[in-house]
């Protein structure tokens, strides 16, 4: 535990921009800190993943916006369906999924549909971006099948890569709901062009998902690798943390559905989840609008109110603010990206 919880009630909460670009997309979901200047991408200004396209539909979403810290967007990618460098069964629908890698190189998941239906669903990819929002490879198979949210760890000339999957057993299969999402486990040559795929491992199986009418799939979704080398990942439909030990490395799945760390109490549906500088696991409620933060112990220690709009799901992708200041988050419910300070 920190000396100090990161998050403190009483916090300001203020707006940063409007998430919205020209072409109208909107669900803001994914959220990345730049932590290095190139090409089109600037050190400190914020990338953000949008889930759906003007209509509203989930899973029609195409856009990557980047947002200064005193609230200038642009659009850093508009990728257009069938025509990535690789496969991505259904073609594009941005999710909560985003990570920057060195060299500029962006990550991002997606999870298609026609329609905004859990029923048109396909596997979608991971899909690898330039640092000019340019779609340079997919990363596509059996272990990714509706990838949505990552975590991303550096060491040397290797990222590791988490990625929560919540159509494993799902909509391809027409079963609506059960014990069946993943999280992978994939390893990356970075630092020497466009990053290559070394090995894939699923750490963990069983967690519960499910196909939802507002939601699109309700599944595992924030994941954070403590310094203990332990993965928590955001149980949403349990409303709990679970942790997966010697995430780095596992050579076989979790036996069960994950371990608990924290459940119930504050936790009500957590979606996005972040490593504070302190060590403690902060994580964004879709049931209540709160944020929440619990210590690697499993106590919850901090709740911050981050959109009092109870039950709208409206917070997802967390990060921490440039400089190690501040908590930012995306909220869908207004489409803007907001900073706890």
């Amino acid at each position: 535990m920190g000396a100090a919880p990161f998050i403190k009630s009483g916090s300001p909460s203020k707006m940063i921009a409007s998430t919205v670009p020209s072409n109208g997309d909107v669900n803001p979901y994914g959220l990345a800190v730049v932590p290095n200047s190139a090409g089109a991408l600037t050190a400190g200004d914020y990338l953000i993943s949008n889930f759906n396209a003007k209509s509203n539909n989930q899973g029609t979403g195409t856009t990557i916006v980047q947002i200064s810290p005193t609230g200038k967007r642009s659009v850093f990618a508009k990728l257009i369906p069938g025509s990535l460098s690789g496969s991505c069964p259904g073609g594009v629908g941005l999710t909560t999924a985003l990570g920057i890698l060195p060299g500029g190189y962006v990550v991002v998941g997606s999870l298609p549909t026609t329609n905004g239906k859990s029923a048109t669903a396909k596997a979608g990819c991971l899909i690898v971006l330039n640092d000019r929002g340019q779609a340079v490879e997919t990363i596509a198979g059996s272990k990714i099948q509706g990838p949505w949210d990552m975590a991303t760890v550096t060491r040397g000339s290797t990222t590791t890569l988490f990625v929560s999957n919540v159509l494993m057993g799902g909509a391809a299969a027409a079963r609506h709901a059960g014990d069946a999402a993943t999280v992978v486990r994939i390893r990356l040559r970075t630092g020497g062009g466009v990053p290559k795929v070394m090995d894939e491992q699923v750490v963990a199986t069983k967690i519960p998902r499910r196909d939802d009418p507002t939601a699109l799939v309700i599944g595992p979704t924030g994941l954070g690798l403590g310094s203990n080398g332990t993965l928590y990942v955001a149980d949403t439909l349990m409303s709990r943390i679970i942790q997966v030990p010697q995430a780095m490395s596992r050579t076989a799945p979790l036996a069960d559905s994950g371990i608990t760390l924290s459940a119930g109490g504050h936790l009500k549906q957590p979606l996005g989840l972040e490593i504070a500088p302190n060590g403690d696991i902060v994580t964004a409620n879709a049931g209540d609008g709160n944020i929440v933060e619990t210590t690697t112990a499993g106590h919850q220690i901090a709740v911050v109110a981050g959109d009092a709009k109870a039950g709208a799901g409206s917070l997802f992708g967390l990060a921490i603010g440039p400089g190690g200041k501040g908590l930012a988050y995306v909220d869908d419910a207004h489409n803007t990206l907001r900073l706890l300070s």
